[in-house]
């Protein structure tokens, strides 16, 4: 008999997107053979999630779960190809149910999360038959626990395009739906300074200074000009340094808010959909000209 290896069983995977599972077993019993494994899977699965697979899913939804007394919930993203597809029942019963096991389950990563019972098989398998199902690629892509210092407070936006899970130490139930409301509409990198990445800071620095230089300050102000850049770019992108969308004088921050509610912030998550994938940009007019082109070519 053929040795089946974790390679062999990921390389089919990839190929046909099939549950890890199905795949071994599929190689079980072509003997090794990848063609004819790839065979199996597609007579038994059909080979609409096969071509699926190699699909951008940049599309979705965003899902929360937040316990009843506030102090555990979830955020995750789950993608689709299309926001046709974002909508449809069983794809948004996809994503609730992943949230909710994510909530009591605490699987480490997606992988475990994918492998956990879900209906009559996993949640991967459940996936891969959606595929097969609908003929669209989706996967999930991301996903927070949080287990509360205070009470978490959410916000969904967009038809679910964009979620915010907030970690609100004092204040009421109206703090937390503002404060959430505020992170989805000014989408802030980090809680505080200490919270964005060095790189995006030096970047910044090193700009300031080349636009100050072309603008012909002198050499010795340079530094100063950069760093008060900076600054105004921490305020920009932090939380706290923002100031708040709802304040009546369009001066007070965030921090200002929380100091006058006795409040704190311990943390929060945003999840824009599709937010850093490459989106494939067909020009249709040209697809069809290249089809024609081509079914030509083969008269």
């Amino acid at each position: 008999m053929a040795e089946i290896t974790a390679s062999m069983v990921k390389e089919l995977r990839e190929k046909t997107d099939a549950p890890m599972m199905e795949c071994k077993k599929a190689l079980t019993e072509a003997a090794g053979d990848m063609d004819k494994a790839e065979e199996i899977l597609r007579v038994k699965l059909g080979n609409k999630a096969s071509k699926a697979a190699a699909r951008v899913a940049a599309e979705g939804v965003v899902a929360i779960d937040i316990r009843a007394d506030g102090k555990l919930g979830s955020i995750l993203e789950i993608n689709s190809e299309t926001d046709f597809v974002a909508k449809n029942d069983e794809f948004l019963k996809l994503a609730a149910d992943c949230t909710h096991l994510v909530s009591s389950q605490n699987p480490a990563d997606v992988a475990a999360l994918s492998a956990l019972p879900l209906g009559e098989g996993t949640v991967e398998s459940t996936r891969t038959a959606l595929v097969g199902k609908i003929g669209e690629n989706m996967s999930l892509r991301r996903f927070v626990r949080n287990e509360a210092k205070g009470r978490l407070a959410s916000y969904i936006h967009g038809g679910a395009k964009i979620g915010v899970l907030v970690d609100v130490v004092g204040g009421d139930d109206q703090l937390g739906k503002d404060l959430a409301m505020h992170i989805a509409a000014s989408r802030p990198k980090s809680l505080d300074a200490s919270g964005v990445p060095a790189e995006l800071l030096d970047t910044e620095r090193r700009i300031a200074i080349e636009k100050a230089r072309e603008a012909g300050k002198p050499e010795a102000m340079l530094e100063k000009i950069a760093e008060g850049t900076v600054q105004k770019y921490l305020k920009d992108v932090t939380l706290l340094g923002q100031v708040f969308v709802k304040a009546e004088d369009g001066k007070q921050t965030i921090e200002q808010l929380l100091k006058s509610k006795g409040a704190s912030v311990a943390g929060f998550t945003l999840y824009v959909v599709g937010e850093g994938i490459e989106k494939k940009v067909t020009d249709f007019a040209a697809e069809v000209a290249a089809q024609a082109a081509a079914a030509a070519g083969n008269k």
